[in-house]
């Protein structure tokens, strides 16, 4: 790699917000035709960057070069028209337009006087059929799985003439399998000559398909590694500025007592599914994107309805039409999209955290705000969640200290039975650790967890049983002597 010209300069790059320098003094460089990772802890500065090449925002001060040019600053018509594009975390979809309409968007094919609707479905449809995955190009967005929203946005970004991609967590929602798709991906754009900048906090990614990995941390640049002359421990002590030990917490030991029973579900994904769920366990589910995992929880928690079976609590069959009857029986939820689905974003920490337990904590059509700031303050302490103050906006804090937010929100109403659906998504190495011990703690103290994780090794890791599924059955339990990805992968894909 060493003769490649370099394609992008960041050359003494700052970047304040209020103040605060969220980019200090950036120096990185970037070859033609690479893979290159960068990797960091939230708050580290990593979007910000992509937010000032693709001209999302405007440096401070310091000097971008592309091929050669410098410019003072971007914009997103002059990035988009150079051949650079982004996939960020947060999806750029319209959810009432279908797959292809959004992929089109802006640059509709027409068909004289109109948009020839068909032959952007046959080009999407080709577009889906090079990446290897099957996505009906005429499907509204909001009818897809975040994973599928993600495959789209992708999709969308190489759809385009583009020279350079950053793809920003691209595998973050996607399966073991899904990811290996995901790399075929990047590896035939590799051989377009586009070049890419791939951030992921899986860091197992970076050993895989990456030529060159940059660390940042806290604003700052650390340094740049031929991705062969480094591993995976020098990249944590280079991220966090310190040495980390063991990834998962030791595991309880399995319980007899049966708290839930879910006995033969039917619905319009799931078909006969039976599963018990014992006091003081993490129980993980496994399996590929459409497996019916969520499927499973969202029908214990009512939000989707049941066509035939029971739930059985505490020994004694219960009707959970709706998640406040979930709520009621001390079942809490916490989703997969934390920003859209559980929290409220604009507000503080302290909304958030008392949102559904506002009736307790009203006395005369009022809000006892001492009762919401004690219980806020004890949860947060619990929780280990960095804030300034219990008004911080969740929007501003980091993606492990907004998953926390959502988990004491579910704590707040005493539930004994927690859902956690992709407990670490999006969320740094470190940010990881805090959640692991926390529901590890969690399930110490007498509390029971459903855990669905896409990520291999956080289900092997975390799980005191797995339950594997595929196409709406369960084909599979695991103790953890049988735990292998092997095995897991066969019965999920069955």
């Amino acid at each position: 790699m060493g003769t490649e010209a370099n394609i992008l300069e960041i050359c003494d790059i700052y970047k304040q917000f209020g103040g605060i320098n969220a980019l200090n003094g950036i120096k990185l460089s970037i070859r033609e035709n690479e893979i290159h990772a960068i990797v960091g802890e939230n708050g580290a500065g990593k979007s910000t960057l992509i937010k000032l090449i693709t001209g999302a925002i405007t440096p401070t001060s310091g000097i971008i070069k592309f091929e050669g040019k410098e410019y003072g600053k971007m914009n997103p018509a002059l990035a988009l028209d150079m051949g650079i594009t982004a996939i960020y975390q947060e999806f750029n979809l319209i959810p009432s337009m279908t797959v292809a309409e959004n992929i089109f968007f802006g640059c509709e094919k027409m068909n004289k006087f109109f948009i020839d609707s068909e032959g952007m479905n046959e080009k999407t449809t080709e577009i889906f059929q090079a990446m290897g995955v099957d996505i009906d190009p005429k499907a509204q967005i909001q009818t897809l799985g975040i994973a599928r929203q993600q495959l789209v946005e992708i999709a969308k970004a190489i759809s385009k003439n583009v020279k350079f991609i950053i793809m920003d967590e691209p595998s973050a929602p996607l399966t073991e399998r899904e990811i290996e798709t995901l790399h075929k991906i990047v590896r035939q754009l590799k051989e377009r000559h586009i070049t890419i900048i791939y951030i992921s906090h899986r860091l197992e990614e970076v050993f895989e398909i990456c030529d060159r990995v940059s660390v940042f941390r806290d604003g700052c640049f650390i340094s740049t590694k031929n991705v062969s002359d480094t591993n995976r421990e020098q990249l944590i002590t280079d991220m966090v500025g310190r040495k980390i030990g063991e990834t998962y917490p030791e595991r309880g030991g399995l319980k007899d007592e049966v708290i839930l029973e879910v006995k033969s579900i039917v619905n319009q994904r799931l078909n006969d599914v039976s599963i018990q769920l014992r006091r003081g366990e993490i129980l993980g589910l496994g399996g590929l994107v459409g497996a019916g995992r969520t499927e499973l929880v969202r029908a214990i928690y009512g939000a989707d309805r049941i066509f035939s079976g029971e739930i059985i609590l505490h020994g004694s069959p219960v009707k959970i039409r709706k998640p406040i009857d979930a709520l009621n029986n001390g079942i809490g939820l916490l989703p997969e999209d934390r920003k859209s689905q559980g929290l409220v974003m604009g507000m503080g920490v302290a909304g958030n955290i008392t949102l559904a337990i506002l009736k307790k904590l009203s006395g005369f059509f009022f809000l006892e705000f001492n009762k919401e700031k004690e219980l806020c303050t004890k949860l947060a302490e619990d929780l280990s969640i960095k804030i300034i103050n219990l008004e911080s906006a969740v929007k501003n804090l980091s993606g492990g200290n907004q998953q926390k937010v959502v988990l004491a929100k579910i704590l707040a109403t005493k539930c004994n039975i927690l859902i956690i659906d992709e407990p670490t998504r999006g969320i740094d190495v470190g940010a990881k650790q805090e959640i692991y011990k926390v529901m590890r703690k969690l399930a110490d103290s007498g509390k029971s967890i459903i855990m669905i994780s896409s990520e291999m090794s956080e289900l092997i890791g975390m799980s005191d049983r797995i339950i594997v599924m595929c196409e709406g059955k369960i084909t599979k339990e695991f103790y953890p002597p049988e735990y292998s990805q092997e095995a897991i992968l066969n019965y999920a894909s069955l």
